[in-house]
């Protein structure tokens, strides 16, 4: 009989990774979750390699891989697992801690969905012209939108993004963002 292979887990160093270890202790490496991915020709690593990593505690190799940030969350993976492991919730707990932790490959994707959220926030849905605004001043760094100039006045002259007017008034969704604050400080 083969002993169960357990992960080796340091006590201190790996603590955040415990709730995805539990998600995914089941894992049998069948694979299925990455012929399932539809973006997993463009992964450095596939979710069944990243699983692996996951549970042998290697959080440098981890986030040393954009697997997780390119999940688009179509659930296929968990739709497919024999095991019914929640893969999506999982690559999801990998997003959370790289945005806890503040990693610098990742900086740009928190800074963009906080700009996204914080005009969903100010008008009851994205002003796209904000939005891109308000990303851009949180880089810091003033060469970032000539990269976008092009796109952005394509899509100016098409009508499909509009100028960044600054408007005062209601805040239609702020008292559901400050329960939701209320909610995920007092789990």
């Amino acid at each position: 009989m083969i002993p169960e292979e357990r992960p080796f887990v340091a006590p201190d160093k790996y603590h955040e990774l415990e709730g995805v270890q539990k998600m995914l202790a089941a894992c049998i490496q069948c694979g299925t979750c990455s012929g399932s991915c539809p973006n997993a020709f463009a992964m450095d690593v596939t979710p069944r390699t990243l699983w692996r990593m996951v549970l042998r505690g290697e959080k440098e190799a981890i986030f040393a891989t954009r697997t997780f940030i390119l999940c688009s969350s179509c659930y296929s993976c968990t739709l497919r697992c024999p095991r019914g492991l929640p893969l999506t919730e999982a690559m999801g707990a990998l997003k959370q801690i790289a945005s806890r932790e503040g990693l610098a490959p990742y900086k740009a994707s928190t800074r963009f969905y906080a700009s996204f959220l914080d005009s969903v926030r100010r008008h009851g849905r994205v002003r796209e012209g904000e939005m891109m605004s308000l990303y851009f001043m949180s880089m810091k760094n003033p060469l970032l939108p000539l990269q976008f100039a092009s796109l952005g006045m394509k899509l100016m002259l098409k009508g499909k993004v509009g100028a960044p007017f600054p408007t005062r008034g209601k805040r239609p969704l702020e008292a559901l963002f400050n329960k939701v604050m209320q909610l995920e400080k007092n789990p």
